[in-house]
C-alpha cells in the first residue's frame, strides 16, 4: 500500500489551518488533481465535528470519486478520514496541527490501498511527490489568506 508523509510550518493560527483543511469545498479551487467535491453531511457530537464527503480526483481522461468519513477531534486538534465508497479498498489519513508564535506545523500522514493491483504500484512510485505538491498547495493557500505580509 502507498504510505507516505508530510510536515510543513506554516505561518498561521492553528484554527486557520484546521478550518481551510475542513472546508472540502473549496479544494477544487487549489488542492492539484482534485477536480470536484461535495458535503454531504457536517455535524457536531461533542468534541467531534463529522462530515461525509465526495472527492473527485483526476487527471487526463482518468477521474474518480470517492466517499470519506472526516473525523476532525477538536480536543487533539487531528482530522482522520478513512474512505467510505469509491476506487479505494483502503484509506487512512490523518492531519496534526500544533501552534507555537503565529506558525503552525502540519503532518499530514496518508496511508491508502486502490482496487487495481497494477495502478497501486505505479502510485507507490510517485505518491510521495503527488503528496508533497499537496501539501504545497495548504502552504499556498494558506499564505494568501493568512499571511500579514
Amino acid at each position: 500500500m502507498p504510505k507516505a508523509s508530510v510536515k510543513r510550518l506554516i505561518e498561521c493560527k492553528k484554527e486557520q489551518l484546521i478550518n481551510l483543511v475542513l472546508d472540502i469545498e473549496k479544494y477544487p479551487q487549489f488542492v492539484p488533481f482534485c477536480l470536484d467535491s461535495k458535503i454531504y453531511e457536517r455535524k457536531e457530537k461533542g468534541k467531534l465535528l463529522l462530515i461525509i464527503a465526495d472527492l473527485t480526483i483526476g487527471k487526463g481522461p482518468f477521474k474518480d470519486t470517492y466517499k470519506s468519513d472526516v473525523k476532525f477531534n477538536k480536543k487533539e486538534d487531528s482530522i482522520y478520514v478513512t474512505n467510505l465508497d469509491g476506487p479505494l479498498k483502503h484509506l487512512e489519513n490523518k492531519w496534526n496541527f500544533k501552534e507555537e508564535n503565529n506558525f503552525t506545523e502540519v503532518s499530514f500522514d496518508v496511508d491508502f490501498e486502490l482496487t487495481n493491483d497494477f495502478l497501486n504500484i505505479v502510485m507507490a512510485r510517485s505518491f510521495q511527490f503527488g503528496l508533497d505538491k499537496i501539501a504545497d498547495a495548504f502552504q499556498k493557500r494558506a499564505e494568501e489568506l493568512f499571511s500579514k505580509t
